[in-house]
């Protein structure tokens, strides 16, 4: 499912090496649909990607492009868990005019239309993933 969001970088994390084959870098932006109420929510670059924050700073306004994604974690107890991801694609700096974008693919991505015709948000492959035995223990 593919999404996009303006907002302003809030935080900006360290590349992390998760395994000898999997990076990632998180981020949270703040997004003020609603001036009186912003949200604050983290997103994560992996593989290649994590190079898009460089040279951006804390408060700068981004377009970012991303896909929801979830998984299901079972613990050697059996207990099972349910994680989210907000998985970017691209990060850029923010256009003037891409303000009104955001705010028309915010309804639409709630709305389940995405207003163009063209699949913008075709996922590529993921090799980047860690695979079973890529990974400790850790559920995330």
């Amino acid at each position: 499912m593919g999404m996009e969001v303006i907002g302003r970088l809030h935080v900006i994390g360290e590349t992390q090496q998760k395994s000898e084959r999997f990076t990632k870098r998180e981020f949270v932006l703040e997004i003020a649909e609603n001036p009186k109420y912003p949200q604050t929510v983290q997103f994560q670059l992996t593989g290649d990607r994590v190079n898009q924050l460089d040279g951006m700073n804390v408060g700068d306004q981004v377009r970012v492009e991303f896909s929801l994604r979830g998984r299901e974690w079972r613990s050697p107890s059996g207990d099972v868990k349910y994680f989210n991801s907000l998985d970017v694609w691209r990060i850029e700096p923010a256009r003037a005019n891409a303000q009104q974008s955001s705010r028309q693919s915010s309804r639409n991505a709630t709305s389940g239309n995405s207003g163009d015709s063209r699949d913008r948000f075709t996922m590529p492959p993921r090799d980047d993933e860690p695979r079973p035995g890529d990974v400790d223990d850790i559920p995330f």
